[in-house]
């Protein structure tokens, strides 16, 4: 496998091969951009603005995909017009405010910047996307009771997205969140009062890949943490709130 930086350098070379006068921009984003990359652990998450993004040229650029997600085992790059990334604002709250924080630019100008996002609609999306993954949780343990083979997959998959909202959890209380992920938690449960240990064996599975632990209680535990904070959302931002549109953060 190649190294980070030859990874990304050589992206951008096949993008600009394939993609031509029609690439405008290239933006590294998310953990590899702030500093909490963890080879082997996390992903390099890559947006690419395009002139015009029809099947044609996107037919010209499905190879360089391909080749990313195939061979390399990265997700694939987000494709935006740069008028289509601004207007996304609305419904990616999140995903951006994550660019504006914590981004490279690989190549091209940088059009994150003067995008603003709405913080109203940022907390909502974070109440959204927790109560989904705890609805899913849910379903999951229902298929494998009490089952650490078939849990601990799950529970390893959910957190990395969970790290990211306990992230934004910190965002939406007005502010900075660390950088290290240990941090990110606790703070995030110190705001919302909901129990830091209970995320211990997550953070561990992240770091090493395996669970150690009784099951039953790491994901009883988890549920209910994820819970409190639901709950604290909902009632340090009631619902009246969402019309209140804070810019502090764009």
């Amino acid at each position: 496998m190649l190294s980070t930086e030859t990874k990304l350098a050589e992206l951008v070379n096949r993008l600009k091969e394939f993609a031509a006068a029609n690439l405008e921009c290239v933006i590294l984003f998310g953990s590899a951009a702030r500093g909490d990359f963890h080879e082997g652990h996390s992903d390099l998450n890559v947006v690419c603005i395009l002139r015009s993004l029809g099947v044609e040229e996107l037919g010209r650029i499905a190879p360089v995909v391909k080749w990313w997600r195939v061979e390399q085992k990265e997700p694939a790059p987000l494709f935006f017009t740069e008028e289509e990334l601004k207007d996304a604002a609305n419904v990616f709250a999140i995903e951006i405010l994550d660019m504006k924080h914590g981004r490279r630019v690989l190549h091209g100008a940088d059009v994150v910047a003067k995008i603003e996002v709405p913080m109203n609609l940022h907390r909502l999306q974070i109440e959204h996307d927790l109560r989904t993954t705890l609805l899913k949780l849910r379903q999951h343990y229902l298929r494998a009771p009490g089952d650490a083979k078939e849990l601990a997959p799950i529970l390893r998959k959910s957190f990395s997205g969970v790290l990211t909202l306990l992230r934004h959890v910190v965002i939406a209380f007005g502010e900075e969140p660390p950088a290290a992920a240990h941090d990110i938690v606790a703070r995030a449960a110190a705001l919302t009062g909901s129990n830091t240990a209970a995320f211990g064996p997550l953070l561990k599975l992240r770091e090493t890949g395996e669970f150690h632990g009784e099951i039953v209680a790491a994901y009883g535990a988890y549920l209910k943490a994820l819970e409190k904070t639901v709950d604290a959302l909902e009632h340090h931002f009631p619902k009246q709130e969402w019309r209140r549109v804070k810019n502090a953060h764009s």
